[in-house]
């Protein structure tokens, strides 16, 4: 373990993976849940995305602790139709149930070619990112969101009844190259308005609004009031699809119905999420695909840049280089988020 200039630490992954494991036994998880939940955080943080990975361990443990999130839940997976399943996630910390739910899918998928599965009653699952990769490395295209706490208000609306719901889509390429988009649908995620704060700093006004609406560079006042949606009432409208099929379809809690993690942290969130995937084997043979994404890749990748120092990329390029470079590396994490595992870990 090492630490860098910008006084993060480098820590290998299977010592991060080591440290979680332990901190989320001690919070009460069982061994295949832990394994699960570690496997897409720790991804996320290989990814780069350290606001959705372990660093979420202060929420979710303080959650684990006074009851508002189930250690040990009794999952159910209900084939509804051959290729719809839903799942109840009985309170369980959000990646777990997501994982559930992304192996089900598979299973379906890989029998029928495509298969959605509904989860409710769950919690915040982590980056959409870690799923769709998963997902690409056996084969399968994919399309996942998620719904969440209110934190935006309707388009021309004064108060928060919309979650920032995070939507993915991922499409495997055979050589290990997938395109992978992980957005949600506010201008940046609301973790990062928080940890601006934590920092002391100011934030641009583009990110979110005071309680009265009105744009704002300070985070404590973004924070009591709304985040910004990307594209005006164009994203605003994303964000309601997205709640509708992973809280309306799924029959999971939706809109105002979610409960807050950070107003009631005892109260389970009743999140819901869905899971699209398409079996590509169906569609070619894997030298067709690849030759495919390649040139699909290229056609965008060969465009002249518009500044030389910064050539054009496509979904996904810079989180599996930021993957593939932490693997060999270490993975870079703060020394509180460590602090926080080794605490809960009882180290």
């Amino acid at each position: 373990m090492t630490t860098n200039k910008n006084e993060n630490v480098l820590i290998s992954e299977l010592e991060l993976r080591t440290l979680g494991k332990r901190a989320f036994q001690k919070l009460g998880l069982g061994d295949q849940d832990v394994e699960d939940l570690i496997d897409i955080l720790v991804m996320a943080d290989l990814f780069g995305l350290s606001t959705h990975g372990l660093s979420r361990i202060e929420s979710y443990g303080d959650r684990l602790k006074i009851g508002g999130i189930n250690p040990r839940p009794n999952i159910q997976v209900e084939r509804l139709a051959p290729a719809i399943i839903g799942i109840d996630g009985d309170n369980g910390v959000g990646p777990v149930v997501g994982m559930r739910a992304l192996e089900a899918a598979m299973d379906a998928a890989s029998e029928f070619g495509i298969a959605v599965a509904f989860a409710r009653g769950s919690n915040h699952f982590g980056p959409i990112s870690p799923y769709s990769l998963i997902a690409a490395e056996k084969g399968f295209a994919s399309i996942i969101g998620s719904n969440a706490t209110t934190t935006i208000a309707p388009w021309g609306g004064s108060d928060a009844r919309l979650g920032n719901s995070p939507l993915g889509f991922g499409v495997p390429n055979p050589d290990g190259k997938h395109f992978l988009l992980d957005m949600a649908m506010s201008v940046v995620a609301r973790a990062k308005i928080r940890n601006a704060f934590k920092r002391g700093e100011q934030i641009p006004n583009t990110w979110g609004t005071d309680a009265k609406g009105n744009p704002t560079t300070d985070p404590k006042a973004a924070l009591d009031g709304f985040l910004l949606p990307i594209g005006g009432h164009k994203g605003y409208g994303l964000a309601l699809m997205v709640d509708l099929f992973a809280g309306l379809l799924s029959n999971a809690g939706y809109l105002t119905h979610i409960q807050s993690w950070q107003d009631a942290p005892d109260k389970p969130q009743n999140l819901g999420h869905f899971f699209i995937l398409i079996d590509t084997k169906r569609l070619g043979s894997s030298q067709w695909l690849s030759e495919r994404m390649l040139d699909f890749a290229n056609i965008l990748m060969d465009s002249p840049p518009a500044d030389s120092s910064k050539p054009v990329i496509v979904p996904g390029m810079i989180e599996l280089a930021k993957l593939e470079k932490q693997r060999k590396n270490g993975i870079e994490m703060s020394p509180e988020t460590l602090n926080l595992l080794r605490q809960y870990a009882g180290d």
